[in-house]
């Protein structure tokens, strides 16, 4: 598929339907800050899950940390359940090399041991560098190595992509 064909908002619906599902009374919804986080925001609620889904920093974690340091505007780790024996359904924007991924999941796994964790993204970019696999992508699409394509959300909620 074409990245300038994506249409996020028919993504998400998509994505809706695909992980509902996959929630039981003991998943708990966590995001990949940034784009995953507002996925998963929006999927607790359309889902009529309570309380709230939890958002995960990869920045701690990520192996490029002493070259890029902590991003002004990151949002730390905030996990308001207890992630001990929990499924975890892990949401994403954008999946490409998996190094943010595996990043995510050492960060949850630094709050406890999860009975498992799923991987839903929007967009599989392919390009992996580490045996790193959605459950669920709903579209697939190639950039070539120097593009990047980046979820945005505008003041009423709305997706839209950026491609870089």
């Amino acid at each position: 598929m074409n990245a300038a064909a994506l249409d996020p908002e028919a993504l998400y619906a998509d994505l809706l339907a695909r992980v509902r599902p996959l929630v039981a009374p003991e998943t708990a919804l966590v995001g990949v800050w940034s784009g995953g986080a507002w996925i998963a925001e929006r999927l607790q609620r359309d889902l009529g899950l309570a309380g709230d889904a939890g958002v995960v920093s990869s920045a701690l974690h990520r192996d490029d940390f002493s070259s890029r340091g902590l991003s002004a505007g990151v949002e730390p780790t905030r996990l308001p359940f207890d992630v001990e024996g929990r499924r975890i359904l892990l949401i994403d924007d954008v999946l490409y090399t998996g190094r943010t991924i595996r990043a995510a999941i050492n960060e949850l796994y630094d709050f406890g041991r999860p009975a498992a964790v799923t991987l839903a993204v929007l967009v599989d970019r392919g390009g992996r560098e580490l045996p790193i696999e959605a459950q669920v992508a709903v579209a697939t699409v190639e950039l070539a190595p120097g593009e990047r394509l980046s979820l945005v959300r505008d003041a009423a909620g709305r997706f839209s992509f950026e491609l870089t």
